[in-house]
């Protein structure tokens, strides 16, 4: 595992098709203020972080909101229909991942939450095997309950080999692994990772939050047992996520949430849980939620595989082959014979910190990137990036303007300098002064960080 530099031909990238955005998203026409008092366009190039709403996401919202009310015990005519809705939304998720007919579809607040319930689920006396490549969601339940975290080798085949050896163990129940890498966009081989869990009898869950926007998932097909991943990474940002999987480490455990909802029967002295999804739904459900990220899983459905991988592929080729231009920038990858990715690439620029390479990209350009260690230390750490580095992530609003005017911005940076003056503030680097008004309808922007920056 390293820190690669790839090299390419210098390209002009004026002279490249245009690569329009596929898919209209929220915020596609949002004009941001800059630190000389100007203003421009939005680019966003932070999808791995939260992706905008889709706008048949937004029009799902529309049609639903009037509607809104309890499910599930309510006797008005609003109810009923959020009750068929919210319903609705976990049928339509089950046949977006291809679930088997006696899977469990639970809503969850997002990615981290469905995989904190499944780590309960578990049963206590059996072992779970992670990589240590993981984001921290997918590593620290599994940490938390002494799970065997392996590292990660050099190359996929031998990490292959290493996690064969792993699971021939009688006493690993579960292999709990990411389905596309949170920092280098790199996905692993899950057909065969599949098959290495069937030959032992080890069950397999799928970190999906990184995977599910950019590829399907069929866990019928594929062998997989349990997938997790949130609205807010699958154009739907509002504040849903889903575990999809078999019922009866489900149906044994203690119910994630005790609440209304969850319950047979109620006595002072005795409690009667349910089975099935509503066992870990106590509470209000976040109807809304559920219903959005079914409307997404809906529209990545019907594009199309094909469609989606070809503007995937064209602006994640194009991305790439700029950074290797810029002078001093080093690209990040964990495998050396990894050889498909999604649309997320993570690099440094020798000299600059990536902390002040995303505030510069943010106060002179108007660009969103990601810097930082992404929630995934162990791994970063490794990379020989302990002080972090930046991240760019594209997505289906995304188009060749927006890669472009990362790559003319880091040119520049590398060859004149910030025009600015930038130090540390409360935890991140910042403009200083920062003259970038809030929207008229907040009353100040809020960008220190807390604790490290993850």
């Amino acid at each position: 595992m390293s820190v690669v530099i790839e090299s390419r031909t210098t390209t002009d990238l004026r002279r490249q098709p245009s690569i329009p955005a596929l898919r209209t998203v929220s915020g596609a026409d949002l004009e941001v203020p800059l630190v000389d008092g100007s203003t421009t366009r939005y680019v966003n190039l932070d999808y791995a972080a939260s992706a905008p709403a889709l706008s048949e996401v937004l029009d799902e919202l529309g049609r639903a909101l009037p509607y809104y009310a309890s499910v599930h015990r309510g006797a008005g005519y609003a109810s009923a229909a959020s009750t068929t809705a919210y319903e609705q939304a976990r049928r339509t998720i089950a046949a977006a991942t291809g679930a088997r007919a006696d899977d469990h579809v639970i809503f969850t607040r997002n990615t981290t939450d469905a995989l904190n319930l499944l780590a309960r689920a578990v049963p206590a006396d059996l072992d779970v095997v992670c990589l240590d490549i993981e984001h921290h969601a997918n590593l620290l339940p599994w940490q938390q309950r002494g799970a065997t975290v392996i590292t990660a080798r050099p190359t996929l085949a031998e990490t292959l080999d290493l996690l064969a050896a792993e699971l021939a163990r009688p006493e690993v129940a579960l292999l709990a692994i990411t389905g596309a890498s949170n920092v280098t966009g790199e996905t692993l081989p899950l057909d065969r990772i599949a098959e290495l869990c069937r030959r032992t009898g080890t069950r397999l869950a799928v970190d999906g939050a990184q995977l599910v926007p950019h590829r399907d998932v069929d866990l019928a097909g594929s062998g997989i047992d349990y997938l997790a991943f949130s609205g807010h990474k699958t154009y739907a940002p509002f504040g849903a996520g889903v575990l999809v999987g078999r019922a009866d480490w489900l149906d044994a455990a203690p119910p994630y949430l005790a609440g209304g909802g969850a319950v047979r029967r109620v006595r002072t002295d005795e409690t009667e849980w349910t089975t099935g999804p509503a066992r870990h739904e106590g509470g209000t459900p976040n109807v809304l939620g559920a219903v959005t990220l079914a409307a997404a899983c809906r529209t990545l459905t019907g594009l199309g595989r094909l469609r989606r991988d070809r503007h995937e592929r064209a602006l994640t080729d194009r991305l790439r082959a700029g950074l290797t231009e810029v002078p001093g920038a080093r690209l990040l990858r964990i495998f050396d014979d990894s050889t498909d990715t999604v649309g997320i690439v993570a690099f440094t620029v020798d000299g600059f910190d990536a902390g002040l390479v995303a505030a510069y990209l943010s106060a002179e350009h108007g660009i969103g990137v990601r810097d930082g260690k992404f929630c995934a230390h162990p791994l970063l750490n490794r990379l020989g990036c302990a002080d972090g580095a930046i991240r760019v992530s594209v997505g289906l609003g995304s188009s060749s303007a927006d890669v472009d005017a990362l790559i003319t911005g880091l040119h520049r940076l590398v060859e004149v300098g910030p025009e600015w003056t930038y130090d540390e503030v409360d935890g991140r680097i910042q403009p200083v002064p920062d003259p970038r008004p809030a929207p008229d309808w907040l009353p100040e922007l809020e960008t220190g960080g807390t604790g490290c920056r993850g």
